[in-house]
């Protein structure tokens, strides 16, 4: 059966009664992201919108802000039973779908996302998609635990971890000496 929420047709099948929740992206308004996350968290609804700290400069002063690390998402994790509440949510453009259905993202993603907020790592986005290197592991330091793909760039040893159904990279200095191969 297929349903029209906020303009955009969605596909739904029959919802299984005590379906755990999975993490799903939530597409927003531009520079929406922390409206959206309050909103969600105000309908009850388990949010996470990854923030980076950054030095905003202006002309007559300098200051810490918090920024989100993926501009114009934020994460939900709910069961489908809840997908029109999340819908209705103001602010809220779309689910991220493949084939017409909202794309679950892997837990383990979400807590490589978790990791990378909460370290000191300087951290760049990319669309880029790379084919070589090996999966690694960081087994020292801040970021211990997390995984992904290892790239070289010049003397750098750069760690790139994938959100899959964003088409997002995540690129990190990593020391070679905190790595382990997978």
């Amino acid at each position: 059966m297929d349903m029209i929420v906020n303009g955009n047709p969605v596909k739904s099948g029959p919802v299984k009664k005590n379906q755990d929740p999975k993490w799903y992206a939530v597409y927003t308004n531009p520079r929406a992201e922390k409206q959206v996350r309050d909103r969600l968290i105000d309908a009850e609804i388990e949010v996470f919108l990854p923030l980076q700290k950054t030095f905003r400069i202006w002309s007559d002063r300098k200051k810490l802000v918090e920024r989100p690390l993926l501009s114009s998402y934020v994460f939900v994790k709910v069961n489908p039973a809840v997908f029109p509440k999340v819908y209705q949510t103001s602010g809220v453009v779309k689910f991220v779908t493949f084939e017409g259905q909202p794309a679950s993202i892997p837990e383990n993603q979400i807590d490589n996302l978790r990791l990378l907020i909460n370290s000191d790592a300087e951290i760049e986005i990319s669309s880029e998609k790379f084919e070589k290197g090996d999966n690694v592991e960081v087994i020292r330091g801040a970021l211990i635990g997390l995984t992904g793909e290892l790239i070289t760039t010049g003397k750098q040893n750069r760690v790139v971890v994938r959100i899959d159904r964003l088409d997002q990279n995540l690129i990190v200095n990593i020391p070679l000496t905190f790595l382990r191969r997978l």
